[in-house]
């Protein structure tokens, strides 16, 4: 007879199908937020008018985001690239040197500190078939879990458009402002809630601190906003 069992009312779900695109998501904005206000205050640092800070905020806005697409696609196409090629290899081994294979799977399954009784009959197991064992190596060896391979494609789409949805802070307010300052003073605070929020929120995963999340986050970029700031001020000095 078929049972079911049920879910205790304090276990906690996994974050799921999501979980191999978080690195993508708190990269891409984080990078919009901290790189899209370090831009605009080194070029208001360098006294430029409302109307060109708007324009170099907007055209690096989008060249960060296709850049940024860019890069994770062919990062993680290239890494896909190199499993299917080592996975390929693994299982030329398996046909060609299965002792060694078995070999090396024990070795494995003994630094995992399995019971030394145990470890033959679990061996003896994963290596049954070709295509069992070449799924424990896939596993133990390389640390390759299909669920959790990453798309190209969406690696990209999430990098690119949370890229996007980062620099909005930074160059919204230029839009509204007739001083740079003004306009600077709005970015910064508006990526600083954000950046804020961005620390908060990857503690929804990583179970630390959200406060001390937030904090780094805000750390990082008035640093490097007040340098690149400076940087800015210095340049137009020294151009007269």
């Amino acid at each position: 007879m078929k049972t079911s069992t049920q879910v205790p009312s304090d276990y906690e779900e996994h974050v799921g199908q999501s979980r191999q695109y978080w690195r993508d998501m708190i990269l891409g904005v984080n990078d919009g937020l901290v790189s899209m206000l370090l831009l605009v205050a080194g070029v208001v640092g360098g006294n430029l008018p409302v109307s060109q800070v708007l324009l170099t905020a907007v055209a690096g806005a989008v060249a960060g985001a296709i850049s940024m697409g860019a890069g994770e696609y062919l990062a993680t196409k290239s890494q896909e690239e190199v499993l299917t090629a080592e996975l390929a290899l693994e299982q030329s081994h398996i046909q060609s040197h299965r002792p060694m294979e078995m070999e090396q799977l024990r070795g494995m399954l003994t630094a995992m500190r399995l019971d030394p009784g145990d470890i033959d009959t679990v061996a003896a197991a994963l290596g049954r078939t070709d295509a069992t064992l070449l799924e424990a190596m896939k596993a133990l060896e390389f640390g390759v879990v299909d669920s959790e391979r990453r798309s190209p494609f969406k690696a990209m789409w999430v990098s690119g458009s949370t890229f996007v949805a980062g620099s909005l802070p930074s160059v919204v307010p230029f839009l509204f402002v007739d001083t740079p300052g003004l306009g600077l003073f709005w970015a910064a605070a508006l990526a600083g809630v954000g950046l804020f929020g961005v620390g908060v929120a990857k503690t929804r995963v990583t179970k630390t601190s959200p406060l001390m999340a937030g904090a780094e986050n805000l750390a990082i970029a008035g640093f490097g906003g007040g340098i690149a700031f400076l940087v800015g001020r210095g340049v137009d000095r020294a151009l007269g």
